[in-house]
C-alpha cells in the first residue's frame, strides 16, 4: 500500500492556529532573506555582499549583489533580476567588481565598472566557473573550471541497421568517484585553473594533469607565480585528504610542490609584503576529527611553523593584516563563530563573537567576514531571531548596516531561545544545548517536546536563526537542540569521543537534555518527539532502537546499515578509512554493532522516514532498508520520498516547507 498525504492537507493542518497573523507560517519561508559572501574596500567605507532571497514563482533561491556604505548606511543594488549573482571580487584598484551570474541561463563571468555602472559578460564557458581572483595588475581573472574528458566505451555494437531504434547504450564506469551528491552521476574529467582577460576573450588553461585543481589562489609579490591547493598524489582517489600547496610558474606553467606531508593543506594566501605564505592544515592521523591549524611559511628560508599549536579549535577562513604582521581568522567555539587576530609573534585576541550563521534552515554555525586595510571588519551578523545581516566592527561594538528581515519578521512572535549546559548522565561530561520556547510560553502549562538532532556527526548547532526550529515552536512545541559528544567547536578530545564509536554515549547526552526539560515541569511526557537529519537521522534511528519513551519519530536521510552505506555512498574511500577501523568485510561485527538496523527488533515507536530520492551521500536505499524492516516488525511507519532532492533536502524552499509539514503532521497524528 502506498502512503499518500496531500501537501495541501498538511499545510492546512500546520497553519491551523488561533492567530495566524503574528506567528511564523510555512509560506513565510519565501519572505526570508540573508546576506553572505562579504567583501570590503581598502578604506573600509563600503561593503559589498550577496543578498539572497527565496523566489516563490520559481521555488528557487535567487541572489543579487548589493553595497552598503558605512557612514550613510544606505544600500544600493549593483545587480538585479531573478537569477543567481554571486562570488563578488573587487579589482585591485577597486574600480571594477567581477562576479559570476546565471542571468543568461548558465554560469558565466561578468564585470561591473563601478564608476560608470556598465556591465560586461566576459566569458562563454561550457562549464561553471568558480573561485574568481584578480591578478595583481587587474588585467586578468583567474578561475577554476571542470574540463570534461572523452568517455571511451570498451564495447561497441555492430550490425545496427539505419533507422533502427535500439536501446540506449550501456554506461561503462571505472572511476573511484562515479556519482556525487547534488551532482548525480559524474562526467569524466578534472577541474583546472584558467585565466581570462578582464576585457573578455578566450580562457587559457593554466594547470595540467589528471588531477583536480580548485579552491582559492594567491599570487607571489612579483605576480610571476600563483599558489593553489590540490591532491596530485598518485593515490589521490583513494586518499582524498592528502592535499598539498603548489606553486604554478606563470611563465612556463611548471608546477612545484611547496608542502609535503600526510594531511590536507589548503587555502594558500601570500602576505601583503610577499614574504610569507599562510595556509591551513593538519597531520592526518586517520581520526574522525583533527583541528585545522594556521601555518605560515617563510618563502625566503622555506621554514614553516604553526601559529595555533596551543589552540584547541579548528581554524576556518583567514585573512592577512595589511602590514603582514598577523592574520585574522574565524573558528567555531561552543556553537558560535568567533573572529580572532593572531600576530606572527605574540598573543591572539578576540575581535568579535557575533559572526552569524548564513544557514537559515537549521541552526548550524558558520558565517563570513572581510577586513579592510584599516582593520575594519565587515561580517555577517545573525542571532536566533534574525537571519544574517551585514555589520562592521573594529575591536568594539558591532554597527549593524542592514536589516534585511524587518519587513518579514518584525511583526512576528518568534520563539525565544535559551542556552543550557548539562552534565551527561553517562559520565558528567559538560554538554551544551538550546531550548526554543513557543510564542506566549507559559511555564505553568504542558507542552510537547521535539528533540531535533544535528547531522555531521562532527558539526555543531548554536544560537542562530533556524526557520525549522521557529516553525516547530510556532506550532506550540518546545524544541530542544544540543551538541552531544562528537560535535565540533569544543576541542579535539570532545569530537574524538565518537572515533570508531558512533553512535554510542551521544545517546546518553541527548537523553540528559530530555530529562532536564521534563524536570522543569512544563513538558507533557506523553508528547515526546524526536527527529534529525543525516547524522541526526542516524541518532534518531538509534534512539528508537534503544528506548520507547518517544511518542513518534521522524528519521531524515539516515544511515541504517554502515556496511551498505560505505559501499553505496559517494565519498566512500573517506568513510571507510576515517570512520571505521578498516574495510567492512574485515570488521563486520564492528560495523553492525553501530548500525541502527541491528536494533530494529526493539523498535515500537511510530517512525516516519524522509529522504531525497537523489541523495547520494546517505542513499535512499538506507531509508528503504529501515522502512521495510519496520514493516516486517509491524511498526507503524511511513516513507516520504522527496523527488529530485539530494542530501540537502531543503535546497528548494518548498522542500523545506514539505519537510517541516510532514514532520509536524506525523507528530500530531501520534499525539497521545
Amino acid at each position: 500500500m502506498r502512503f499518500i498525504a496531500p501537501f495541501a492537507l498538511l499545510t492546512a493542518s500546520f497553519t491551523s492556529f488561533a492567530d495566524t497573523s503574528n506567528t511564523l507560517q510555512l509560506e513565510n519561508v519565501f519572505d526570508l532573506e540573508y546576506a553572505n559572501q562579504i567583501t570590503i574596500t581598502k578604506q573600509g567605507d563600503t561593503v559589498y555582499f550577496v543578498r539572497n532571497r527565496m523566489d516563490i514563482k520559481t521555488d528557487r533561491k535567487v541572489s543579487n549583489i548589493w553595497s552598503v556604505s558605512r557612514d550613510k548606511n544606505d544600500m544600493q543594488p549593483l545587480t538585479s533580476g531573478v537569477h543567481m549573482d554571486y562570488s563578488p571580487v573587487l579589482s585591485p584598484d577597486e574600480t571594477r567588481l567581477a562576479f559570476i551570474s546565471t542571468r543568461n541561463g548558465s554560469s558565466q563571468i561578468y564585470v561591473k565598472w563601478l564608476t560608470t555602472g556598465n556591465v560586461a559578460k566576459l566569458s562563454n564557458l561550457t562549464q561553471s566557473p568558480s573561485n574568481l581572483a584578480w591578478t595583481p595588475d587587474g588585467k586578468q581573472l583567474i578561475f577554476s573550471q571542470f574540463v570534461p574528458a572523452k568517455a571511451v566505451s570498451p564495447v561497441s555494437l555492430s550490425g545496427k541497421p539505419e533507422g533502427a531504434n535500439w536501446a540506449e547504450p550501456a554506461k561503462y564506469i571505472d572511476d573511484v568517484y562515479y556519482r556525487a551528491d547534488g551532482g548525480g552521476y559524474t562526467e569524466k574529467g578534472y577541474t583546472h585553473l584558467f585565466a581570462i582577460s578582464a576585457t573578455g576573450g578566450n580562457a587559457r588553461q593554466l594547470s595540467s594533469g589528471d588531477f583536480n585543481h580548485g579552491g582559492p589562489v594567491s599570487f607571489n609579490k612579483q605576480a610571476t607565480a600563483l599558489y593553489f591547493s590540490a591532491n596530485r598524489h598518485a593515490d589521490n582517489q583513494l586518499k582524498p585528504a592528502n592535499s598539498e600547496i603548489y606553486k604554478l610558474d606563470l611563465s612556463n606553467l611548471a608546477i612545484t610542490a611547496i608542502t609535503d606531508r600526510i594531511g590536507p593543506d589548503h587555502q594558500p594566501q601570500v602576505s601583503p609584503d610577499g614574504r610569507y605564505l599562510a595556509y591551513i592544515g593538519y597531520d592526518d592521523k586517520h581520526t574522525n576529527y583533527e583541528n585545522s591549524q594556521l601555518y605560515i611559511r617563510d618563502l625566503q628560508s622555506g621554514d614553516s611553523q604553526s601559529l595555533t599549536t596551543d589552540f584547541d579549535r579548528s581554524v576556518g577562513k583567514f585573512q592577512w593584516r595589511d602590514n603582514s604582521q598577523g592574520l585574522y581568522f574565524s573558528y567555531a567555539s561552543e556553537g558560535k563563530t568567533v573572529l580572532a587576530y593572531q600576530p606572527r609573534k605574540g598573543k591572539r585576541e578576540i575581535i568579535t563573537e557575533q559572526i552569524g550563521s548564513v544557514s537559515f534552515g537549521r541552526p548550524y554555525s558558520g558565517g563570513d567576514f572581510a577586513v579592510s586595510n584599516k582593520g575594519d571588519v565587515a561580517f555577517t551578523l545573525a542571532d536566533t531571531q534574525r537571519p544574517a545581516d551585514v555589520a562592521i566592527t573594529k575591536r568594539g561594538k558591532a554597527q549593524r548596516l542592514t536589516n534585511l528581515n524587518e519587513d518579514a519578521l518584525a511583526h512576528k512572535q518568534l520563539a525565544k531561545v535559551e542556552e543550557i549546559w548539562l552534565k551527561s548522565n553517562h559520565d558528567d561530561m559538560p554538554i551544551q544545548g538550546w531550548v526554543a520556547y513557543p510564542p506566549n510560553f507559559d511555564k505553568n502549562k504542558k507542552y510537547p517536546l521535539i528533540l531535533e538532532i544535528h547531522g555531521g556527526p562532527v558539526a555543531n548547532y548554536g544560537p542562530h536563526f533556524s526557520a525549522e526550529v521557529q516553525l516547530f515552536a510556532a506550532k506550540s512545541n518546545v524544541v530542544l537542540y544540543m551538541n552531544p559528544r562528537g560535535s565540533d567547536s569544543y576541542g579535539k578530545a570532545f569530537a574524538q569521543t565518537i572515533h570508531h564509536n558512533y553512535p554510542s554515549n551521544d545517546y546518553d547526552d541527548l537523553m540528559t537534555g530530555v530529562d532536564a526539560l521534563i524536570d522543569k515541569g512544563f513538558i507533557d511526557e506523553s508528547k515526546l518527539f524526536v527527529t534529525g537529519g543525516s547524522g541526526g537521522g542516524v541518532l534518531t534511528a538509534w534512539i528508537v532502537g534503544h528506548t520507547d519513551r518517544f511518542a513518534a519519530a521522524v528519521v531524515a536521510k539516515p544511515v541504517i546499515n554502515w556496511i551498505s552505506f560505505v559501499l553505496t555512498a559517494d565519498y566512500y574511500p573517506f568513510f571507510a578509512d576515517y570512520w571505521f577501523p578498516g574495510k567492512p568485510w574485515d570488521h563486520v561485527a564492528h560495523y553492525m554493532q553501530r548500525s541502527p538496523i541491528s536494533y530494529v527488533g526493539n523498535v515500537k515507536t511510530p517512525t516516519m522516514l524522509l529522504t531525497g530520492e537523489s541523495d547520494y551521500r546517505t542513499p535512499i536505499s538506507e531509508t528503504e532498508q529501515f522502512y521495510q524492516a519496520l514493516k516486517l516488525q509491524g511498526v507503524d511507519t511511513a516513507m516520504v520520498r522527496i523527488p529530485n532532492a539530494s542530501h540537502g533536502i531543503t535546497h528548494r524552499p518548498s522542500n523545506l516547507m514539505t519537510k517541516v509539514a510532514y514532520i509536524q503532521w506525523w507528530f500530531d497524528k501520534h499525539s497521545k
